[in-house]
């Protein structure tokens, strides 16, 4: 039974469609297509269009269309993950909150609305629907590598408080965000996975300390974060004492399964990143003039196939899930997928653009933006999860490949051999 059938007071789709297709065109402006994913910009720039961002999340928050699947209870909008995909569909060629989907909805917003407390929810739900609160993830760790359950940031219980020292990295945004979900160790005599924790906590006070890591391609948009004896209330805490590990392997989950979520805005067209914002390889075609280029048309055509083959794959991993025939583990497959298609994607591009993209003057700006986005290509197999511990979990639990051998799952996690934190 479908849930409309089940809840017959919601909205139909067809009048939902309607009444968003009007509203988005009296209040939101159309998609720039000059912006690309990578495009680099100053410290102005980018501060501006977060706060461009925040005022978009907050036209959608005032016309009911924030937080589709959130309960009205907490700000959303209390209908089904139909819905979303309506709204997926219609928003293409409109401007939306891009810098507020990825990770502050999912997974931050969703491990909050999966794990928190009544009080949790309340305060931050709402918050985060109006645009009033971009959260990232502290997750990763100097020298940690994918081994998310060896963190070794720790926190310690001191009456109603936790004190937390450590350090996470690779915090895209950090600089430019307000709140964090921090895993953290709070007990080293027990297995890796059984001593976790995970804590809300607001990125900018004292006790945090945010650098700002510069690549290689001169953006400084990943962040590395020094907590030291940074205190935060016990009511900032998600879920059990040494229970984190629950809660982040559905964490893991909302990571992985971008591609199919339906706690946030996913364009039609899009899949975990791919083109938002940005040419297509047809636009990119033409602005290079090759529409009559044997070889571009064939690029195009490659493009597109791989486009349409991962939204029909993706769109059936996810009914399947949706109706239990595959696991939640399936969003493995996604997650590879998108990491795999998106790499070959934004390669693509850069041979359409050809020599603009290798060397440009502002004139071949768009282009031009192309060949740093064919450099940065392999991070889509890296952020949020790489491509081969997906390759490992799909393996392992869908296809009942043996178990890779550990020698840590029961040993105290203060006598693994390890090393030092990056301080």
């Amino acid at each position: 039974m479908s849930d409309l059938a089940q809840a017959p007071d919601i909205e139909d789709l067809d009048s939902f469609r309607y009444r968003l297709r009007d509203w988005l065109k009296e209040n939101m402006p159309p998609a720039d297509p000059r912006r690309a994913p990578f495009r680099r910009m100053s410290d102005e720039e980018e501060l501006a269009l977060v706060a461009y961002h925040r005022e978009l999340q907050r036209r959608l928050y005032d016309g009911g269309f924030a937080g589709i699947i959130f309960a009205k209870e907490y700000g959303g909008a209390g209908l089904t993950p139909a819905h979303q995909e309506v709204l997926n569909e219609e928003i293409v060629g409109y401007e939306y909150p891009a810098r507020f989907q990825v990770p502050t909805f999912s997974p931050c917003a969703s491990v909050i609305y999966e794990f928190g407390t009544d009080e949790q929810k309340r305060r931050h739900i709402p918050a985060i629907l109006r645009g009033e609160e971009i959260w990232m993830q502290f997750l990763s760790e100097p020298g940690g590598g994918s081994d998310v359950a060896g963190a070794q940031t720790t926190a310690i219980r001191d009456g109603d408080e936790w004190v937390i020292n450590g350090s996470k990295i690779w915090t895209t945004g950090a600089w430019w965000s307000d709140w964090g979900l921090c895993l953290a160790r709070t007990n080293w005599d027990v297995p890796k996975h059984r001593g976790l924790s995970v804590f809300m906590l607001k990125i900018h006070q004292p006790g945090i300390d945010v650098h700002r890591i510069e690549m290689l391609n001169g953006s400084k948009e990943f962040c590395q974060e020094f907590m030291t004896d940074l205190r935060i209330p016990d009511s900032d805490r998600i879920g059990e004492v040494d229970g984190g590990w629950t809660v982040g392997t559905r964490w893991m989950y909302h990571e992985k399964s971008l591609g199919i979520s339906h706690y946030f805005i996913r364009p039609v067209g899009s899949m975990r990143g791919a083109n938002l914002g940005g040419p297509t390889p047809l636009g990119v075609a033409r602005q290079a003039g090759r529409l009559d280029d044997p070889v571009a048309r064939q690029l195009v055509g490659e493009a597109h196939t791989l486009q349409l083959a991962g939204q029909e794959a993706t769109a059936r991993i996810a009914r399947g899930m949706a109706s239990r025939k595959l696991s939640d583990q399936a969003a493995g497959i996604s997650r590879i997928l998108a990491g795999v298609l998106n790499t070959r994607l934004a390669t693509i591009n850069y041979e359409l653009a050809g020599a603009s993209a290798v060397a440009w003057d502002e004139q071949d700006q768009p282009l031009g933006d192309l060949g740093v986005e064919f450099l940065m290509r392999q991070a889509r197999q890296i952020g949020g999860g790489t491509v081969e511990m997906s390759r490992n979990g799909v393996s392992e639990r869908l296809l009942g490949m043996p178990r890779e051998t550990r020698r840590d799952n029961d040993v105290a996690f203060r006598e693994v051999p390890r090393s030092a934190p990056s301080r």
